[in-house]
């Protein structure tokens, strides 16, 4: 994993050699150290068999000066290639940045190179890092051995993912620098872009905000439908009132007199009026000639009436004197 320090302006990277057993890569760090400039690297520091096989790991820090007005500096480190040390691989793999996978062109080495190279992959992925993500180069070694595999085989074998490939011969540093000079570049490019790993992890780790709000938000009715326009010389219905839930007032009183008439029966009775005016009039006429003969018998029975009652007076009166 790639440490800034911006207080001191500094960059460091890990580097890892990795390949089969005997196949070159503590000569390719050897290289390394006795070539580059005294003031640019570290004291390399290897543990070995008594077989000068590397037991645990090869360590030396190389600084490459300014890169871009940062100080960069680069970790490199070798894997042991037996495969019963593959605990000790997996842990030097820890916090890798770049990888150069070392191959041993003897023929006899083929499938030791195909079973590390997965070895590789496999050890990437139990930290979660994908190979095709990780900057990383194949060197060819050995290409001086006499009956060295070509160059077309071993890229068949290996190179699955078309990452940039070398031949060396790290025994006189042929191919050395140029493999460390290129792979350097691919590291500080992928620290300069994110790597792919990491732009998905912060993207795991920001929160989905907006789904949030958008779920918050109430939904909006959705507007009523328009009512179609009546075609053109239909017969439009106005709308009913809607009811407001007053009752209507009671009609004004009017005293015990006759509620005033609507309009159109007043219009309706003066019409009528000439015609029942003449009629009254043919009626009291007929009236005063009948009274003459209606005022005599009513003055007879009055007379009769009143002389009954007199005659009634003096029997009551005669009938009530004391003897």
């Amino acid at each position: 994993m790639v440490q800034i320090n911006f207080a001191l302006k500094e960059v460091n990277c890990k580097i890892v050699y990795y390949g089969p057993g005997m196949s070159g890569k503590t000569t390719n760090l050897e290289v390394v150290h006795q070539k580059a400039p005294e003031e640019n690297k570290g004291e390399l520091t290897s543990i070995s068999t008594d077989g000068d096989r590397t037991l645990f790991f090869d360590f030396m820090p190389l600084d490459l000066g300014n890169v871009a007005g940062m100080r960069t500096k680069f970790q490199l480190y070798t894997v042991p290639g037996q495969v019963y040390y593959n605990s000790t691989r997996k842990l030097v793999l820890q916090g890798v940045d770049g990888v150069i996978f070392i191959a041993d062109s003897d023929p006899e080495k083929l499938q030791e190179n195909i079973e590390s190279y997965e070895n590789l992959i496999e050890n990437l992925r139990e930290y979660g890092k994908d190979i095709r993500e990780v900057p990383h180069v194949i060197q060819y070694n050995k290409r001086d051995l006499p009956n060295a595999l070509p160059v077309e085989t071993l890229d068949k074998a290996l190179n699955k993912f078309g990452v940039p490939t070398f031949e060396a011969v790290a025994a006189t540093g042929e191919g050395v620098f140029p493999t460390l000079k290129v792979l350097a570049g691919m590291v500080l490019e992928s620290i300069d872009r994110g790597s792919p790993a990491d732009k998905r992890q912060e993207a795991s780790k920001r929160p989905a905000a907006a789904p949030a709000r958008a779920a918050a938000a109430p939904a909006r009715p959705a507007p009523a439908p328009a009512a179609a326009a009546p075609a053109r010389g239909a017969p439009q219905k106005r709308p009913a009132p809607a009811p407001t839930g007053r009752v209507a007032p009671p009609p004004p009183s009017t005293g015990g007199r006759a509620p005033a008439r609507p309009a159109a029966a007043v219009a309706a009775t003066r019409r009528a009026a000439p015609a029942q005016a003449v009629a009254a009039s043919k009626a009291a006429r007929s009236a005063e000639e009948a009274a003459p003969r209606r005022g005599g018998s009513g003055l007879v029975v009055a007379l009769v009436v009143t002389l009954l009652a007199a005659i009634a007076g003096a029997v009551y009166f005669v009938m009530h004197q004391p003897l």
